[in-house]
């Protein structure tokens, strides 16, 4: 079957993918990462496949049916995020008048939440997946070619004559080394050089080691809604052979970004990706998410394997607000993780968040106090962004703290972050407010710049990476500030 995957285009090079999608102050564009693995897995499977990133391009609908020519989808998948869902519905009715026999199907964490909803937008959508949609797409298309019931097919729900039905739930994939590499994918339909990482050496790929996470943490999105809190892996010679193709087939690439939700969830895993890595003598520099309470050891050997940087989610200095977040962690575990990151020789780029349960000026002052202490390569403070189908959003709407529901003001018009929060302690404004504040005061202190002006002078790929990542991000905030002057 013909199968077209669709990052839609929504507000120039919005980021679809990233776990806040937006317009990012610091230009980091992610891959269409789960629409990619999504589409090898089709291709695979015997269909012809598109893969096409309209946000990475810069392009209209127009220029997606130019680039199309001839070849007629029958399946239409479309990425989606919260706030881009409605303008994503418009996308399907677009393509539904294009390609009026098109079965046109919804997925992303936004209609894994709210599906009746998302096919309730226009009569021109006809599915929406529920949760990871690798296998639902497949059989999907198997059960649109042959004619049989869609009823059999788990994870979905569709439009029917006497209303929408939802089928079974689906059985999450175990067996991941099924899925083909997602660089192979990226190679054959998409551009590397359209993408970027503002804390990762230029150009880079994303890639996913592991789906799910273990962890706790209410407001993170990709766990509650998507690929759930059980942690399932790649083998490490599965993941090693992708580093080991990319080296091969994509030798421009200078960074392997590892997006699993936390990679050090299993360190065994790690430990034997590292030394698989380390055996064959594969030379790439790589970052990954991780968690606050990885052993000295452990950071020592992810070094040696070319491990460059570990961003971490501190979220805060506070030990009451990390534990109102369910981040089951200790402040002082974070502080000798800190230590023990700059022992191993890696960078790291810290975050933190502000508005959750309990956050006042005060908490978040005291996370400044700590991001000054662990002095991180770079660190980013946030407000707290809810997304339906969370802990958070949940929280949010119990206690009447949401300004809109309409998921469109989740964003500004410029398409940056908008916090649709005011708290008793906090209102919108200032949270907004305080995190631009404390983004400029930690990354202009003179002790940071001269740091950063170090590891320059004998780095220059760093840098080069600080340079073209700060003039984008003080470009977004000083300009965010002057159009903010200027409505008020």
């Amino acid at each position: 079957m013909n199968i077209l995957f669709l990052n839609p285009p929504y507000m120039g090079r919005f980021s679809r993918t990233s776990r806040s999608p937006a317009v990012t102050k610091g230009g980091t564009f992610y891959y269409p990462i789960w629409l990619a693995y999504a589409a090898g897995y089709a291709e695979k499977a015997g269909n012809d496949i598109r893969l096409y990133d309209a946000p990475a391009l810069m392009s209209s609908m127009d220029d997606l049916y130019t680039n199309l020519g001839s070849w007629q989808p029958k399946l239409v998948v479309i990425d989606t995020s919260t706030p881009s869902i409605h303008s994503d519905a418009m996308v399907a009715a677009n393509i539904k008048t294009q390609f009026p026999k098109a079965f046109v199907l919804l997925v992303g964490t936004h209609p894994s939440a709210l599906p009746e909803e998302c096919i309730e937008l226009d009569k021109a959508i006809d599915g929406a997946v529920v949760g990871e949609y690798d296998a639902t797409v497949v059989e999907l298309a198997a059960a649109l070619e042959g004619n049989t019931p869609l009823a059999q097919v788990a994870g979905l729900v569709f439009r029917h004559d006497e209303g929408l039905v939802r089928t079974k739930e689906r059985e999450l994939i175990q067996d991941l080394d099924s899925i083909p590499f997602v660089s192979e994918t990226y190679n054959k339909y998409l551009n590397i050089s359209d993408y970027f990482f503002a804390a990762a050496n230029y150009p880079m790929v994303m890639l996913i080691t592991g789906r799910g996470c273990p962890h706790r943490c209410f407001f993170c999105v990709y766990p509650q809604t998507f690929h759930s809190h059980k942690y399932r892996v790649r083998s490490a010679k599965n993941v090693v052979d992708e580093f080991e193709y990319i080296a091969k087939h994509l030798p421009q690439v200078q960074e392997i970004g590892i997006e699993d939700d936390c990679f050090t969830a299993s360190p065994s895993h790690v430990r034997e990706i590292c030394e698989g890595i380390i055996s064959r003598g594969i030379r790439i520099k790589w970052y990954c998410n991780v968690r606050g309470d990885v052993k000295l050891d452990l950071l020592k050997l992810m070094k040696k394997a070319g491990c460059r940087l570990v961003t971490v989610g501190f979220e805060s200095g506070d030990q009451t607000i990390l534990d109102s977040m369910k981040k089951g962690i200790k402040l002082e575990k974070y502080l000798q993780f800190v230590k023990d990151v700059k022992q191993a020789g890696l960078m790291v780029h810290g975050c933190m968040m502000v508005g959750n349960p309990g956050d006042t000026r005060d908490t978040l002052l005291a996370s400044y106090e700590f991001a000054v202490e662990a002095n991180c390569d770079s660190m980013q403070f946030y407000p707290l962004y809810v997304y339906p189908g969370t802990e958070a959003y949940d929280w949010a709407v119990e206690k009447n703290y949401l300004k809109t529901t309409n998921f469109t003001q989740w964003l500004t018009p410029d398409g940056l972050h908008n916090c649709v929060l005011d708290t008793p302690e906090l209102s919108s404004q200032e949270m907004v407010e305080l995190c631009d504040y404390y983004l400029k005061k930690y990354h202009l202190r003179p002790r940071y710049i001269l740091m950063k002006l170090w590891q320059g002078l004998f780095n220059p790929s760093e840098g080069y990476r600080t340079i073209l990542s700060a003039k984008v991000f003080f470009s977004k905030i000083f300009g965010g500030q002057l159009r903010r002057q200027k409505h008020d």
